[in-house]
Formats: C-alpha cells, structure tokens, sequence
C-alpha cells in the first residue's frame, strides 16, 4: 500500500468536517455524524495514527530507537506548546468576552475557570487535568503521541509483540465500556489529592480511545513494511461493509427521528456512545472503512490542493481551528449559532485562513533531508515536462 494524495485529502476532509461540527452556523446540526454513529474524530484520530505509525516506524529502522523518540518527543511538545497558547488565549480574551454578559456558551465552556479562578484553572490546564470543551481533544492527541515512542519501541519489528499489544488495548477498551476511568479517577483523587471534577477532565475517554490509535499506529507499521493487505481485505469485506452501514445508517436517522417524537435523547446508551467509543462506533468505523478502501478510487478527485495542504499540516490546521470555534461562541450571542449573513462570513474568514495556515506550515511538515518538489502546475508544468532533459532525446 502505497502512500497516495488522496489519503492527505481525506484527512484534510476530516478537519473541514471537524471545522463544520465546531464552528457553530446552521450547518452544525447537518454535519455532525451524517453518516451514521461516526464522526470526524475517528477518521482524525485513525488517520493521524496511521501516519505516525508509517513515518516513525521508518525512523526506528533507518535511525535508531533514539532519533525515533527524539522525534515524536519534540513533535508532541510542540502540539503541548500550541495546546499552551490556546488556553492563554482562552483564560485572556474569551474570558474578557464572557464575562460581558454577551456570550454564555463561552462563559458556559469556562464554567470551571470562574469557579475556581485563573491560578489553578491555568495550572490544572498546564497539568492536562482540567480539559475546556472542545479543546479536550487537544490533551488526548498529546497523550496519544507521547506514549507512541513507547509503542514502537514495544513492538519493534516483531508481530508477535503487536499481537500482544492489539490485546492489551483492546482489553483496556473493554475495561472502559464498564466504567475503568471513574475507578482510576477515584484512586488518583485519593493519592495525587487530584480536585478537578471529573467532569472537566474532558469528555473524550482516553481508555476507549487508546483502541482507535493503538489499531492505527499498527497499520501504519504494517504500512511501512509493505505487509498491510487492506486492499485484499476490503475486497472481502465491503458486501457485509455495507450492509452493516447502510443499517447502521438507517438506525442513526431512526435515534433522531425517535428523540424528535419523545423527547428522549438515546445517545449516552454505551453502544452508540462517542466519548467512550462505545461498540456500534467501532463497527461502524471497520465497515465504512472497508467500503472506502474497496472503492478507494472514488476518492481520487479529492486531491485537490486545498484539502491536499490541509491534510499535509494538519497539526497546525486543527490547533488554528478552534480560535474560529472560540469567535463563533462569542458572535453566537443568546442564539445557538451565529446568525445570518455574519455565519458565513465566518465559515468564509475560518477556511481561507485555516488553509494559509497549512501554506503557512507545509515546508516544516516535509520530512527531513527532502527538498519540496517544484510546481508543475499548469502551463509552466507541462512546459518543464515536456522539455528534454541535456544529453537524452527527446
């Protein structure tokens, strides 16, 4: 399996549908898991594993074991750093806007930080324990990227020890579904005299979630080895594929239609549950995944430049996104969206700089020792194509 343009597109993909879900315009409740119990998340979180997996496990082989960890190390302080100045960001400019009056789903998001005040609201952030929603996923990226060096290293090169490893996360996925991290939580409070409400530790499970990047770095490993048969996997797979999502999808639409007539919100039901990654989750994910694989070419026309870039820096991208999600807040008003014209002028500012963003970052995202391929676009592109090489006819 062959690294492919499309592949960055679609993560590229999957941060403008994360951006549509988070910036709050008439169009998030369209957006958000339209096709089926799945969301953004996954595809970000399965995507970024599968790459770290590929480039640093071609890193341990080729370098070392240290020069592989000094890598991830750096690239994982590097998004703390970003995580950093969001949250001054937050604890300056949201809260001054909040505490106008004029904004309560931003003063709601720092619920915690008015009630405990700046100092510890500031060092539980700094510390990973107090999570603001939305930015909570920002400290599971964290996490997940400091312990992949440990992964790597666990594995290696045999896959008899990533058999061992698949079940040991697959066990801790288990063990969260029955409520593990309450457990852990209390026993933490006890001995670390940990005071942050569980509740603002982010919603995001990690326990679960561990599942999804654990199965993503492996692939990615197996990707760098050439050993990753997910071709020969889809062709057998994408019939059940899709009928298991085509249920799936079925069932989704029938949950809203349901909570419509009853008023009676399903969603926290374990299976279906996001911030645990309940079971229908992972199912769902495994058999769309199949049906994308199997007709991979379909998504060929997405690798266009923009979502090509997007996908390329997409540390930077989804860091820069969530400043627009904080200006939605705080244009929103009383409303539970922004309104009117003023929506999608923000849709229109957000991508526009979210994409020279990724303009901004894309040299740095390059991997070492590799120069940046000229542009061979247009007319100038087919120019240089054409024109013979000295000392070869043409």
């Amino acid at each position: 399996m062959e690294r492919r343009l499309e592949i960055d597109a679609l993560r590229g993909l999957m941060l403008v549908w994360m951006t549509l879900v988070h910036v709050p315009t008439l169009l998030t409740p369209w957006v958000n898991q339209p096709f089926g119990f799945l969301s953004a998340s996954e595809g970000f979180i399965f995507l970024s594993a599968l790459f770290t997996g590929r480039i640093y496990y071609r890193v341990l082989v080729r370098d070392g074991a240290w020069p592989m960890q000094r890598k991830l190390l750096q690239r994982t302080f590097r998004l703390y750093c970003f995580h950093v100045v969001l949250l001054v960001l937050l604890f300056t400019v949201a809260v001054a806007v909040a505490r106008g009056g004029h904004a309560p789903a931003l003063a709601h998001l720092l619920s915690y930080y008015f009630s405990v005040g700046p100092v510890r609201a500031l060092r539980d952030g700094l510390l990973l324990l107090y999570r603001p929603p939305l930015l909570d996923i920002i400290p599971l990226y964290v996490t997940f990227l400091f312990l992949s060096p440990f992964l790597l290293l666990l594995g290696g090169t045999r896959a008899q020890r990533w058999r061992y490893l698949l079940g040991a996360s697959v066990a801790l996925w288990i063990a969260a579904q029955f409520g593990v991290s309450r457990l852990l939580y209390a026993g933490l409070a006890d001995c670390c005299h940990v005071r942050v409400p569980i509740t603002e530790m982010g919603a995001f499970n990690l326990w679960g979630w561990q599942l999804m990047w654990t199965f993503g770095m492996w692939c990615g490993v197996r990707w760098a080895r050439g050993d990753l048969p997910a071709e020969r996997w889809a062709e057998r797979a994408w019939v059940p594929g899709v009928c298991v999502a085509l249920t799936l999808l079925g069932l989704r639409y029938a949950e809203t239609v349901w909570t419509q007539i009853t008023g009676v919100d399903p969603g926290p039901m374990a299976l279906i549950d996001k911030w645990h990654f309940g079971a229908v989750r992972l199912i769902d994910f495994a058999a769309v995944a199949m049906v994308v694989i199997r007709f991979r070419r379909a998504l060929e026309p997405l690798a266009v430049r923009p979502l090509v870039l997007l996908g390329q820096s997409s540390l930077y991208v989804f860091c820069a996104h969530f400043l627009f999600c904080f200006a939605g807040l705080a244009m929103s008003g009383n409303a539970d969206h922004v309104l009117g014209w003023q929506q999608f002028a923000l849709l229109a500012v957000t991508f526009a700089a979210l994409l020279g963003v990724a303009k901004l970052f894309a040299r740095s995202e390059l991997p070492a020792g590799r120069a940046r391929p000229p542009a061979t676009d247009g007319a100038l592109g087919l120019a240089l194509r054409a024109r013979p090489r000295q000392g070869v006819p043409p």
